[in-house]
């Protein structure tokens, strides 16, 4: 059993195990699992305990903003306390130490060579749910019309630059005349700056994150005069989640999602049920997402992905392609196979990547960014064809 499964049995064990115990009594279960997973301190001796009235602390509140927090409403601005990033944060430090994994990025001078000799513009955004910052590639090429749009969503502890020379959209970017847009999930709203994609407050249409990634969107569309009818969003992990998550909750604003080593819309709703989910268990009762169908995706997943299980790969490519009465053909390379899905007109809908040997990284990208392997197919290539072919 690879560590991270061994680490996931121990914490559903120890959740399990705890049922008709009292809170104080679960709570130290939890944190015996997480204290030999070595993913906190030592747990307190019985003197230094809580006493049996103490109140309970939840390990995965709600954001204080969100509607269904319990502790009435907060500024618009308030941010997820730390237990509401603690799921991604185990998973960003116990995956920390697998080969080719670190923030290479961050404290990096990196040049035109690696992020485009095109503008890399600052820029945020805001609403009541909160502010994000974000970076804009802004190619060097002069164009005569509006130009396509790509959303990229990085992945926990990545940030935009990095996300941008691990993945080399900038590049191609250049090349076909593309804005290429970064969100940048804020620090104090994940500790891992994880998309909350399993948090219910952050999966549906004008709410939360998702509210925040659109609202940029037309920022970025209004103010560099993007084409509305090329604009596409993408992402890895965590960021691949919330791209499925936007592009099922926002079909008229996105023309077609990528989504590379993420998870189907709706596969979790809290910390438990991510971890679940990031496993590959609970697969079979996933059902398509609202309005999901009606945008194509291509889908890139490694079969030794041991952080987001592969089956996850297979699960949005069904869920955007779930009652399009679709065709399907394969064709097998040397280091993937790729199954595509036809209307019944004979256009493409969707893509489906099995990455053969490969982990939880970027394919075909650079080691310049983090999680991203110079091998395999291209994947930012692959997505911008797919992408402009709609």
């Amino acid at each position: 059993m690879k560590p991270y499964e061994k680490f996931v049995d121990n914490i559903l064990g120890a959740m399990r195990s705890s049922q008709g115990k009292d809170p104080a009594a679960a709570t130290a279960i939890i944190q015996e699992a997480l204290k030999a997973a070595g993913l906190m301190g030592a747990v307190p001796s019985a003197a230094q305990a809580p006493q049996q009235g103490a109140p309970f602390v939840d390990l995965n509140p709600p954001p204080a903003w969100a509607p269904h927090a319990r502790q009435g409403k907060a500024a618009p601005d308030a941010r997820v306390g730390p237990g509401a990033g603690a799921m991604p944060d185990w998973v960003a430090r116990f995956t920390s130490n697998l080969p080719g994994q670190g923030v290479a990025g961050r404290g990096k001078v990196l040049g035109p060579e690696t992020l485009g000799p095109g503008q890399f513009l600052e820029g945020s955004f805001g609403n009541e749910a909160g502010t994000r910052n974000y970076r804009l590639y802004v190619p060097a090429r002069p164009v005569s019309g509006p130009r396509p749009l790509v959303v990229m969503l990085h992945g926990c502890k990545q940030n935009p630059q990095d996300f941008a020379a691990g993945t080399t959209m900038n590049l191609l970017a250049e090349e076909y005349g593309c804005l290429v847009l970064y969100p940048e999930q804020a620090a104090g709203a994940n500790h891992s700056q994880c998309w909350n994609w399993f948090e219910g407050a952050h999966q549906g249409r004008d709410g939360g994150e998702p509210s925040l990634i659109a609202g940029m969107t037309r920022q970025v569309m209004r103010e560099h005069d993007a084409d509305a009818g090329r604009v596409y969003v993408a992402g890895l992990s965590a960021g691949g989640a919330m791209a499925a998550v936007m592009a099922a909750g926002y079909p008229e604003l996105y023309a077609a999602v990528g989504v590379h080593s993420g998870l189907p819309v709706g596969s979790a709703h809290d910390l438990m049920s991510a971890l679940n989910a990031m496993k590959g268990a609970g697969k079979k009762k996933r059902k398509a997402a609202a309005g999901a169908r009606t945008v194509p995706a291509i889908v890139f997943h490694g079969d030794r992905d041991a952080v987001v299980h592969p089956s996850n790969g297979e699960a949005v490519y069904r869920q955007f392609t779930h009652g399009a009465g679709v065709a399907e053909t394969e064709e097998r390379g040397q280091d993937y196979t790729r199954a595509v899905a036809r209307d019944t007109a004979g256009r493409p809908v969707a893509e489906h990547w099995t990455l053969h040997g490969a982990a939880h990284a970027w394919s075909g990208g650079s080691t310049a960014g983090s999680y991203a392997v110079d091998s395999g197919p291209n994947a930012s290539a692959e997505m911008l064809r797919f992408f402009l072919a709609q």
